[in-house]
């Protein structure tokens, strides 16, 4: 038994029990577990909200954690249970994509279909895996069980959209809103080896539904924010390029949402005689 560091990543809310029994099945499996709450609040079935909450938090994590995320839309169906291995830590949740981001960032990873029925909690429930079988490999893990143990390695798991962006031939990048967090904050996929330099010289421009925004700041209160309603662009805390707005929502005055297209090119200068 060891003090293993586990997080929690769940769309369970906090007025329900859901996390309060994940805690308890691992702290009866191994009353040593440290555990850290990522969030709750995912909002509830999103796949995609919960693969960004952990890309952007992971390497913040010491070596070895392991993260348990369950945001299961196909609870009790044939969607697998799945650990992951890669950037030496360890995922536990889910084959829906909830990983996807992260093991696209992390090459290479090593992906084990959870089978062994020995280190689930019986009876089973259908509907919260969370608790009966995710929390107590979680633990078992965190108890030095091998990841070997639990399931035979995947190649074909879920994957969600990649977040490469597309850059087309005429240099214009397609890019789109992977998330929206709580100020309204647009983040997009661009990263600084997809744009920075461009940025850097000044001669950029987001087009988001034909709306233009060529204003890019480096904190949210500089002065100097576009002509297009305050709108601006900023680089995230996760690496992202952002759209913003001081003091308001970029989201509400943009209409914003997840999957949106968001189109990154240079200004057209006209050439001099």
């Amino acid at each position: 038994m060891s003090r293993a560091l586990i997080t929690l990543l769940t769309d369970f809310g906090a007025a329900d029990y859901f996390a309060g029994a994940m805690k308890g099945v691992i702290l009866s499996i191994n009353p040593e577990a440290q555990i850290v709450d990522i969030t709750h609040e995912i909002p509830p079935q999103d796949i995609h909200a919960a693969a960004f909450i952990l890309l952007a938090v992971y390497k913040d994590f010491p070596s070895q954690t392991i993260h348990l995320a369950v945001v299961d839309p196909g609870v009790g169906s044939a969607r697998r249970p799945v650990l992951a291995l890669c950037a030496g830590q360890f995922f536990v949740g889910p084959d829906n994509g909830l990983f996807s981001y992260v093991l696209e960032r992390e090459p290479p990873a090593s992906v084990i279909h959870i089978q062994n029925q020995k280190y689930f909690r019986q009876p089973l429930s259908a509907t919260f895996h969370g608790r009966d079988l995710f929390a107590p490999v979680a633990a078992a893990l965190a108890n030095g069980v091998e990841p070997s143990e639990f399931g035979a390695e995947v190649t074909d798991y879920v994957r969600l959209q990649s977040l490469a962006p597309i850059r087309l031939p005429d240099g214009t990048i397609h890019a789109r809103i992977i998330h929206i967090d709580r100020f309204g904050n647009c983040i997009t996929n661009l990263t600084k080896e997809d744009v920075a330099d461009e940025i850097h010289g000044n001669s950029a421009q987001l087009s988001i539904d034909g709306r233009g925004i060529d204003s890019f700041q480096t904190y949210f209160a500089e002065e100097g924010a576009s002509r297009d309603e305050g709108l601006f662009a900023i680089w995230g805390s996760a690496g992202f390029l952002e759209i913003a707005a001081r003091n308001a929502s970029a989201a509400e005055m943009l209409d914003a949402y997840v999957g949106q297209a968001v189109l990154f090119k240079n200004k057209v200068v006209s050439p001099t005689q």
